[in-house]
């Protein structure tokens, strides 16, 4: 559930360079705004839904005597429930098989007019088709995963949830977990109590693959975060972002000043930098295992998975390795994925479109000179804003390349398997759609 805000954006074009420091959330924040939140909300209005799931709760937040690991044991097969669960009359469920073009741009419209938007209703995400077919079928995914909600009479779609499977390591155990997102109910129906159906409906049809734990982000703080982490955003058409109100200029600031500010070079910088190929994913799959072995909560990544998630898809997913032009050998690996916002309610712009870094590993080149490299690349392929979680190793790179925080949070969330310690962003290496 994929819930950031998609115009977090910096609150100024801050002059030369300087951003704030970077925000990194420690263990007693973070369990400082679950008590908080916690004692703001009376008995009545806690997350009642979420308080009858297997997942992390405010009251336990700091109990270290609770063991690490799935919070309820598997049931036998034969005890999941085999029907759906009943949706209010007036709806059906109905499974969506993307490989269709109508399905598919069905699923697309239903998104582009009720998904995730930021708090002044400026921006909404706008994912592709594209991107959703990517997004929905990476290796071994189950299409009774892609849940829909239709009116009986009209068949229009109105509702819609996700999911996929994917290897996540927790520590030194690898389990096999469900990615669930684009949970979205149309603006109109939001009254109904769709949305915790639609939650126990994939969790049902999770538990009939023998799946019981979940990995999901929100906007939202919900029980309990096993970390918060934030967006930070590079502006690489600053007078765009302006004129839409992504983003200010900064005090004592010109536009013209602020455009020289964030202009990047016209080429990359590193020898050997070049678009991966199909020829690279054992070499990526070896330095992005590697890599991701220093994190708590990581994917555990094999070829398929990789040549899947990383080779370059146009407008999708860009990818980029370093060849070292004397040995041939892969060094270095970066990417970064394609979502773009609808502009509303702007006569000029329409669009803003957006990279996302996804995963990138640096052993050879500088992340510093790696990430700028990407910059330069997303540049030229006109994105308009660079966008990065402070998660991995990306705050080394952040306030240098001249990114500026956002000001909305992504809380991640782990459905029935407890970290007894909230972890620091640096700790995750796990990038959520």
């Amino acid at each position: 559930m994929s819930g950031e805000n998609p115009s977090s954006g910096p609150a100024d074009e801050s002059n030369e360079g300087n951003s704030p420091a970077v925000n990194t959330t420690s263990n007693d924040q973070i369990d400082a705004i679950s008590r908080r939140v916690q004692e703001a909300l009376s008995m009545g209005r806690r997350h009642r839904f979420w308080e009858t799931q297997p997942v992390g709760q405010f009251k336990d937040v700091g109990d270290t005597s609770l063991p690490e690991g799935p919070i309820e044991d598997p049931s036998p097969l034969s005890e999941v429930r085999q029907e759906p669960y009943n949706l209010p009359s007036p709806y059906e469920w109905s499974t969506c098989d993307m490989d269709l073009e109508e399905t598919c741009t069905e699923v697309y419209n239903l998104l582009m007019n009720n998904y995730v938007e930021d708090d002044e209703n400026m921006f909404r995400f706008n994912y592709s088709k594209e991107f959703l077919r990517w997004a929905l079928r990476p290796p071994g995914y189950f299409r009774s995963w892609h849940i829909g909600v239709r009116v009986k009479g009209s068949r229009k779609l109105v509702a819609f949830i996700t999911g996929v499977p994917a290897k996540i390591r927790v520590r030194d155990q690898v389990v096999l977990m469900a990615e669930i997102n684009f949970l979205c109910v149309h603006k109109k129906l939001r009254s109904k109590r769709l949305a915790p159906v639609m939650i126990k409906e994939v969790t049902r049809r999770v538990h009939l693959e023998n799946i019981w734990q979940a990995a999901y982000t929100a906007g939202v703080v919900l029980p309990t975060p096993i970390t918060t982490c934030q967006y930070w955003h590079r502006s690489l058409n600053p007078k765009k972002l302006i004129d839409v109100g992504f983003s200010r200029l900064g005090a004592r600031m010109t536009m013209s000043r602020t455009i020289k500010l964030y202009k990047l070079p016209d080429s990359t910088a590193t020898p050997g930098f070049r678009a991966m190929e199909l020829r690279d994913v054992p070499a990526v799959t070896r330095l992005l295992r590697n890599y991701l072995s220093q994190f708590i909560v990581a994917p555990d990544f094999d070829e398929d998975d990789v040549e899947h998630w990383l080779l370059p898809k146009e407008n999708v997913i860009d990818s980029f390795v370093v060849e070292s032009p004397d040995s041939r050998e892969i060094t270095d690996f970066c990417s970064f994925y394609t979502l773009p916002s609808s502009i509303l309610g702007n006569q000029n712009y329409s669009v803003l479109k957006a990279a996302y870094s996804y995963y990138n590993v640096a052993l050879q080149t500088p992340l510093l000179q790696l990430m700028n490299d990407a910059l330069i690349i997303a540049k030229k392929k006109e994105y308009d804003v660079f966008n990065a979680l402070d998660i991995m190793q990306n705050e080394t790179f952040l306030k240098e390349l001249k990114f500026g925080p956002g000001d909305g949070q992504l809380h991640y969330y782990l459905y029935n398997y407890r970290i007894r310690h909230t972890l620091k962003p640096s700790e995750l290496g796990l990038v959520l759609l």
